[in-house]
């Protein structure tokens, strides 16, 4: 496997982050469109292949994750693209969502400092996962020491990813109880720190 800046790649790198977030992340997309192909091409757009690093396998995205400070997005949306995408009701629901949960400051309920890189988005492909690609991604981002501490935010269900960032070094730092728990499965947004 080989590990690279997104913004390295080709001119199709956004849709292939599109296809893996869509893939990573369908189950919490479908409130949005059921219609995988109308969501990638509605977030094609909105990464900003700055703060991407991806891991290639046999030329393909296998794993992808982010890396931005507290004052940076590692996404961009823009309104009129989701709305053209998904039509206005579904566009528009998906602006809420994305505002509000990726481009909102504070990143985070606990003070983080400009020496602090925030890792977001961390996906594998179904097909290689539980073969070490987050982790080797994220050694990487470390290896590239341009933070002294990372932060995530990892949903306390998901309890393969919560292993895994107990495995690299991080520690539970503060929980926020979901209003929805139920219906979002999720019973809290767990934030982590090495």
């Amino acid at each position: 496997m080989e590990i690279k800046p997104a913004k390295d790649l080709n001119d199709n790198t956004r849709e292939k982050i599109s296809e893996l977030f869509v893939e990573a992340f369908g189950k919490e997309l479908k409130i949005i469109s059921k219609d995988t192909n109308k969501l990638i091409k509605a977030f094609s757009h909105m990464f900003v292949l700055d703060y991407f690093y991806v891991g290639i396998i046999d030329n393909k995205i296998a794993g992808m994750m982010a890396c931005a400070d507290k004052e940076h997005y590692c996404i961009n949306h823009d309104r009129k693209i989701l709305i053209k995408n998904l039509g206005i009701l579904k566009g528009l629901l998906a602006d809420i969502i994305f505002t509000k949960y990726f481009n909102k400051y504070p990143k985070y309920p606990v003070e983080i400092d400009e020496q602090t890189g925030s890792i977001e988005f961390v996906a594998t492909n179904k097909k290689y996962r539980k073969t070490g690609i987050a982790s080797s991604i994220m050694e990487y981002i470390f290896l590239l020491d341009t933070y002294k501490k990372y932060i995530l935010e990892v949903a306390d269900t998901n309890e393969q990813a919560f292993r895994l960032y107990k495995k690299l070094g991080y520690k539970e730092v503060h929980r926020i109880k979901q209003k929805y728990a139920k219906s979002i499965g999720i019973n809290y947004l767990v934030y982590m720190v090495k």
